[in-house]
Formats: C-alpha cells, structure tokens, sequence
C-alpha cells in the first residue's frame, strides 16, 4: 500500500488488507491462526505503515482480477471464458428479440385500448424478422 506510512488509515484501508490477508490464506500462504491474528492487527491499526507490516512478506493480489485470474497456478494469468452474449451475432438475436416483443405487445395494447384487431399477427412477427435480417446482411 503505497503512502506516508505516518498517516492514518481509515475503514476503507483495513478492509482492503484483511480481505488481502483472506485472499492470502485461501492460497495457502497462510495458516488460519495467522490470518486471524493479522487480521485482528489489520482492524485495529491506526496507520498504513502499521498495515504495511501485515502484508510486508506476503506478494501482491490485485483485488479486482480475483478470485480465478491472480491466484492462477503457475502465476500465469487464465483467460476469462467468453459469455456467449458477447459475440455480435448473439447481440443481435437478442436486440431482435427484444424489438419483436415490442411489436407484438404494442399490437397487444393497441388491440385492447382502440380495439384494432384487423392487422394478421403474423405480419407483426414476420416484417420485423425481415427487417433484422436484412440489416444483418448489410456490411
């Protein structure tokens, strides 16, 4: 933790170094009566040097690539699998879905409030599915 080591830490600072110091011991670098003592220090530390102490011999973990990628056997970093929402074409078959759902339910509403039936609803799911398709084919 870098900073005057004089200054005082706040919740926030305490915190961040018993969940650094939970991290550890689910690594194994630390037993659990060591954890538990560095982390009753860690909560009643007045100041980041005093935080410093508790993390001096133990290596940095960056807390927002936890838990998979910084405690990665072998040090290398693992890549995050891919959500299968991520690709375009799924983007895309989700945007289409959400536009049909419109359509049908403003064919709903308009159906109920002004009593306009006369439109076949097929046309409401089968336009807009052209409609997508076409836009897909565009490069």
């Amino acid at each position: 933790m870098p900073g005057d080591p004089r200054i005082r830490a706040s919740d926030a600072d305490r915190d961040r170094v018993a969940t650094l110091l939970r991290e550890h011991h689910a690594a194994g670098r630390l037993d659990a009566d060591e954890v538990q003592e560095r982390i009753d220090k860690a909560l009643t530390a007045r100041t980041l040097g005093d935080l410093d102490a508790l993390t001096a011999d133990l290596p940095h973990i960056d807390l927002h690539r936890l838990p998979h990628e910084s405690m990665a056997r072998g040090g290398q970093l693992q890549p995050r699998p891919r959500s299968p929402l991520e690709s375009a074409d799924a983007r895309a078959a989700v945007a289409g879905a959400a536009a049909i759902a419109a359509i049908i339910a403003a064919y709903v509403v308009a159906g109920v409030v002004f009593g306009i039936w006369w439109i076949p609803w097929w046309l409401v799911v089968v336009i807009p599915v052209i409609l997508i398709r076409r836009m897909r084919q565009r490069p």
